[in-house]
């Protein structure tokens, strides 16, 4: 998803790369519910991210505010339990940010190489 086209002005924009979905803490939630498709407990989810109770609290709130997850309160057992899981739109935005992710890695690999290749050439010609 870049502006214009690939070879052209604002090559490297990257517009795909969602501000709300690039913040690490919110990638690891994102990245956790994508692997679990039944969702998981507020308790597993914190400790697969290794986030405080309040951090996750809040990384939650933005993402359901965005619609990338539901978040389910049951007071069933005599103690509430927060269950959360990504949505339909959220694992597409999720996918959609993940072909960003790759092309933005793809194209440093390109221009790595090519920086190599560049030092090769004038380090073996002297």
């Amino acid at each position: 998803m870049r502006s214009v086209n690939s070879r052209g002005r604002h090559r490297f924009a990257y517009d795909g790369l969602n501000r709300i979905i690039h913040e690490r803490a919110r990638l690891s939630v994102l990245t956790s519910l994508v692997t679990h498709p039944r969702g998981l407990s507020f308790v597993d989810l914190k400790r697969l991210c290794a986030l405080t109770d309040g951090n996750l609290s809040r990384h939650l709130q933005v993402l359901e505010q965005a619609e990338l997850v539901t978040i389910v309160k049951d007071s069933g057992q005599g103690r509430t339990q927060t269950f959360c899981r990504i949505t339909a739109a959220g694992r597409k935005r999720y996918v959609d940010y993940l072909a960003v992710l790759e092309q933005v890695v793809l194209d440093a690999a390109i221009g790595l190489k090519e920086s190599a290749r560049l030092r090769l050439r004038g380090v073996t010609e002297t």
